[in-house]
């Protein structure tokens, strides 16, 4: 099925030992995708994981640190969190929705940052059982023995548009933020403007921030409105185009071919549920 809406799906809360995060989950062939909210004031202690992680901000603010780096995060800023990085985001007072992108070399499931990593990825079911049984459901504490990346990140935090209600395009407009595994894109589309590939070079999941646009995917039809999910898959045709009189913004999770590559030969992590 090539099209989606976040909010017709049920909502996970899937790590509540690390992280207030809630949304669904989109599994695609070689990502995870998911719209996610904290509420006022909650806070996800530091933890990390093997995949790649990209969260781009809708709404609210919220304070972000990625290995050493503090930054305070407004709407239309992508985070990126290479593999391994330690991270943790506190939602401002208003709390906060952002879009939530990782590569399924893992699961959706992270360790505390002063903790090694399992062999195998834990999955939600079994992190839930040990809460309910009393039990914390992590590893024993010992840092010495963490693969978290703590320092020597560098900047992570991309403005890629200073808020969506700006000044109408004159032109087809993109930026791109790329990592090992994962890239994100940021669109601008004038009325008319029209995308379209015969064959899709990459997995891709678009989101409609604002606007129309009138979508096909592998000969299905869909006009796609603020909220709505479009899935390419790898090698699909696909095309859309802005409709109406306004312009069409909307965000881009693309996969690279490392990670095509690696899900290719190792397959795609897919016991988070358990």
């Amino acid at each position: 099925m090539p099209y989606f809406r976040f909010d017709e799906m049920k909502s996970h809360h899937l790590n509540p030992h690390l992280s207030t995060t809630q949304g669904p989950v989109i599994e695609a062939a070689n990502m995870y995708f998911r719209c996610v909210t904290k509420k006022s004031g909650e806070q996800s202690r530091l933890h990390y994981h093997p995949n790649e992680f990209m969260a781009f901000l809708l709404e609210g603010e919220f304070d972000s640190i990625v290995g050493d780096e503090e930054h305070h995060v407004t709407p239309g800023t992508l985070v990126h969190i290479p593999s391994n990085a330690q991270h943790s985001f506190k939602a401002g007072p208003d709390g906060v929705r952002y879009l939530y992108l990782k590569d399924r070399t893992w699961t959706l499931i992270g360790a505390a940052a002063d903790e090694a990593l399992p062999d195998k990825a834990r999955s939600a079911t079994e992190v839930a059982r040990d809460i309910a049984a009393g039990k914390y459901p992590g590893r024993e504490k010992a840092p010495e023995a963490s693969q978290a990346i703590t320092s020597g990140l560098g900047n992570c935090h991309y403005v890629m548009s200073d808020g969506f209600g700006n000044a109408k395009p004159s032109g087809h407009y993109e930026q791109w933020v790329s990592g090992v595994n994962l890239s994100w894109g940021y669109v601008q589309s004038p009325p008319d403007h029209q995308v379209s590939e015969s064959a899709a070079l990459h997995e891709l999941l678009a989101y409609v921030i604002s606007g129309t646009l009138d979508t096909e995917v592998s000969g299905a039809h869909h006009q796609a409105v603020a909220g709505d999910v479009i899935h390419v898959p790898r090698g699909a045709a696909y095309s859309w185009r802005a409709a109406g009189h306004s312009p069409a913004r909307y965000t881009i999770a693309r996969s690279t071919t490392r990670l095509e590559q690696h899900v290719a030969q190792n397959g795609a992590a897919d016991n988070w549920r358990g």
